[in-house]
């Protein structure tokens, strides 16, 4: 135990810096050998931390054994190429780094002024992000943390540009304001909903068709019967990519309907966003260009350490009157000349997020990231044909992208035990520790996800995946015979 009042002196921080680069390479060289879930029960981490802090400084390298000793058997390891849940979310090595030199400058991008660098990359940056994806140049990027703050951001736009009485009168100026979006629309919307005052009531969600996708002529069914009964119809939330099943809303006819009665469209394009870079995705992206707002997340899907979100608008005007507030002690003499980010969002602090986003573009290059997101959109399908060859799989819904929702059909066995018996197999494949899944419901059947979207994710870990769901397939079987 030390006592310190400065901080780390160049020399210690260089040590200590190169033991945190070994201690990292070392981790993701080794990663498959770790469990993808940990075993372990709450509290059993917590347990291991003392009550109370330390009354002096210890050693770096007493801090640092602690992750291998606290930290890393409670880990779920996101950068294992078993991890095949959710969206899978991977760090490359130049956006990590990226981070760390993000982290030394600790710039706080409020105003031009606070940061000049923060600014200008950032907005350098999401101009290349926008032309590698093809949309149009009227969009205006900036950076958020996440597509839940991103989509909120977009729905606020969205109450200024149809209701502006609504930033200086508040809710109770508005007659039922009323939000749109599919059964399969993300969480995040209807939170948004919650926190700009529209509420769950304010939002009306929109059957969807076989395959998932919003139905446009129930959307306009249920916009006319709303203007009937005194509702205030504002914005349309179409999805490319949902979570569920990334199923994609026809933005097409959906933006057909928003001009007709002037409402906002937000797409929420979270995941599958990335995509529009491959010409042969485009057909999921028509009618990109109508949308006055969109959601991307380089961090889902193109190898940027989370968290990075980037929103684009055609009206940034709209979104700049919504939130635009300076005080005396914000203005600037440059504020004539210059963006200031903090116009443009609810939070005034920004983290310079831009840098591992231009790293990555930069030392993937445009066309290496395109071969990486085919090799992914490859082995999901060969891993969806597997599902479709078996006679004891099935899909349950169509493979756009590279997530993959099946079931087990053991031969004989009723629909309510399906779904146990498909919750009890998920439960095991994930025990093992080999692999990790999760779920969803769809059509009232439990659905099994397969993501695959990792930086370091081969063929070989696919064929391994699927040993590993046939091997406790069978062994599950064989218990209930």
């Amino acid at each position: 135990m030390t006592k310190r009042n400065s901080d780390m002196q160049p020399s210690e921080f260089l040590n200590a810096g190169k033991e945190v680069i070994e201690w990292a390479t070392r981790y993701l060289t080794n990663i498959e050998n770790y469990r993808v879930l940990p075993s372990i029960k709450p509290g059993e981490i917590e347990k291991l931390i003392p009550n109370k802090p330390p009354e002096f400084g210890e050693d770096f390298e007493t801090i640092l054994s602690d992750i291998d000793r606290i930290v890393i058997p409670g880990i779920t390891h996101w950068q294992h190429p078993k991890f095949m849940a959710y969206f899978a979310s991977t760090a490359s090595g130049p956006g990590i780094l990226a981070d760390i030199i993000s982290s030394t400058l600790n710039s706080n991008g409020m105003v031009w002024k606070s940061s000049p660098a923060l600014t200008e990359v950032e907005c350098k940056v999401l101009d290349w992000y926008r032309s590698i994806l093809e949309f149009p140049d009227s969009f205006k990027g900036i950076i958020y943390d996440t597509a839940s703050i991103s989509s909120f951001h977009g729905i606020a736009a969205a109450r200024e540009y149809k209701f502006p009485e609504s930033r200086n009168k508040g809710m109770s100026s508005l007659s039922h304001p009323r939000l749109y979006c599919s059964e399969q629309a993300h969480s995040s919307i209807e939170k948004a909903a919650i926190a700009l005052g529209i509420g769950m009531e304010g939002v009306r969600k929109i059957k969807v068709d076989s395959e998932f996708k919003m139905i446009p002529e129930e959307l306009e069914k249920a916009i006319e019967e709303d203007i009937r009964n005194g509702y205030s119809p504002f914005c349309v939330v179409g999805t490319i990519g949902t979570t569920s099943t990334t199923s994609v809303d026809p933005i097409d006819e959906i933006s057909e309907l928003c001009r007709k009665y002037d409402l906002w469209l937000h797409v929420d394009a979270a995941y599958a966003g990335v995509t529009s870079m491959l010409p042969e995705m485009k057909k999921y992206f028509k009618g990109i260009e109508y949308a006055d707002s969109i959601v991307t997340n380089p961090h889902k899907w193109l190898f940027v350490p989370i968290d990075l979100s980037v929103f684009y608008t055609k009206r940034p005007d709209i979104l700049k009157r919504a939130f635009s507030l300076v005080p005396e002690y914000l203005k600037t003499d440059a504020d004539s000349e210059v963006e200031n980010l903090m116009d443009y969002g609810i939070q005034l602090g920004r983290r310079f997020r831009s840098l591992k986003l231009w790293f990555v573009i930069r030392y993937f290059g445009v066309e290496g990231l395109k071969e990486i997101l085919r090799k992914h959109i490859r082995l999901a399908q060969s891993f969806a044909d597997w599902i479709k060859k078996s006679s004891e799989f099935e899909l349950l819904a169509p493979v756009p992208f590279s997530t993959v929702c099946f079931r087990a059909v053991p031969k004989g066995m009723d629909a309510q035990n399906l779904n146990e018996f498909n919750k009890v197999l998920l439960e095991h494949i994930n025990s093992t520790g080999k692999l990790f899944l999760t779920h969803t419901v769809l059509n009232n059947k439990f659905t099994i996800r397969l993501v695959v979207s990792g930086i370091r994710q081969e063929e070989r870990h696919i064929l391994g995946a699927r040993e590993i769901i046939q091997e406790e397939f069978e062994i599950l079987k064989r218990t209930i015979q």
